[in-house]
């Protein structure tokens, strides 16, 4: 099989859940730190600009995708061995469900904790330039930095992080930090002794929130050294031995405080999401977490949401019945019983 070249930067969450996946999986693959606002010479250009960008080749030709869900399930289809997918239908449906909510709403702790405080802005303003390129002299960096830093500070209302929802978020990640450290403890993994791609969706958000970003990574020091100590341990799993995926009967004690937390806050977003999108609203107001939560329209989660309830109606009749016994009295079950005003 040709190598797999990845485009992408270590401040970029995705970046890094791609880069452990593929270590893990031992897929032979060419890391280039770079940009997607710089494109490589000679290298296609994606239909959209995002880290990371990976480029299979057949022959001499490149193929440039972008989007870390569906790249996972390509590199499933054309790499044989170290599964990051379970084969068991429930356990594939809550292993799509947990990276999706790692990819989607703890992403949105990560960029509010990033760009809200101002210790944390002045810290990753010259990271993310110097992650670019580290030649760049001072006096070029200097002012880059503090324009990157601009930009994404008036891009904060885009993810939903504002006065109004700060509360909330940081609440959140709080609480999940507390919920990783048990899962972490019990098993290892969210889904058994081997990681499936929700942990590598999980680890790329934190590999953030617990090392690079000041706030959110004293947080995760004073409150969970083990889960800041697994972010290196997931780094790089190539030794890791194989493990084996939870039982049928150890599913709600493993998961039901983080499958509840998923119920608590991003539910209610996914719904209220895409109700203003099938309406052809801008903004939404909505209640997450018994507050008030207020921001633009994101159609790709009103996608997200479509593809949580095609995976469901995908799952045999006895696999889904078992889901919806799991997911009852999360919060969960609300996407499944819920649908988007007209």
């Amino acid at each position: 099989m040709q190598t797999v070249e990845l485009l992408g930067a270590p401040g970029s969450p995705y970046s890094r859940k791609m880069l452990a996946l593929l270590r893990y999986r031992r897929i032979a693959h060419r890391m280039i730190w770079g940009s997607h606002m710089q494109p490589m010479p000679g290298y296609p250009a994606p239909k959209v600009k995002l880290l990371p960008t990976v480029y299979f080749s057949e022959g001499d030709d490149r193929e440039a995708v972008v989007d870390s869900t569906p790249i996972i399930r390509r590199l499933e289809a054309e790499y044989e061995g170290r599964s990051v997918l379970p084969e068991d239908e429930l356990l594939g449906f809550l292993d799509l469900l947990i990276e999706d909510f790692a990819d989607e709403w703890m992403t949105k702790a990560m960029f509010h904790y990033r760009w809200h405080y101002a210790e944390d802005a002045a810290n990753a303003g010259p990271l993310l330039i110097f992650w670019q390129d580290s030649r760049y002299a001072d006096e070029v960096a200097r002012p880059m930095a503090d324009g990157f830093a601009r930009r994404q500070i008036d891009r904060l209302y885009v993810v939903g992080s504002n006065d109004i929802t700060a509360p909330i978020i940081e609440a959140s990640y709080q609480r999940l930090v507390g919920i990783l450290d048990r899962i972490v403890q019990r098993q290892g993994f969210v889904l058994g002794t081997r990681p499936s791609a929700a942990d590598f969706a999980i680890y790329g958000q934190l590999t953030q929130l617990g090392i690079v970003d000041p706030t959110p990574a004293r947080i995760m020091a004073q409150s969970s050294p083990r889960l800041r100590a697994w972010l290196d341990r997931v780094e790089d799993l190539s030794g890791l031995p194989d493990g084996q995926w939870l039982e049928p009967g150890a599913l709600w004690a493993h998961l039901g405080e983080l499958l509840a937390e998923i119920g608590r806050v991003y539910v209610p977003f996914l719904l209220a999401n895409a109700q203003a999108a099938t309406a052809g609203q801008s903004d939404f107001e909505t209640i997450i977490d018994g507050k008030r939560w207020t921001q633009p329209v994101f159609p790709y989660q009103a996608k997200c949401l479509l593809t949580l309830r095609a995976a469901r109606d995908a799952l045999s009749e006895d696999a889904r019945q078992a889901l919806d016994a799991l997911l009852a009295g999360t919060g969960c079950e609300e996407m499944f019983v819920t649908e988007p005003a007209a």
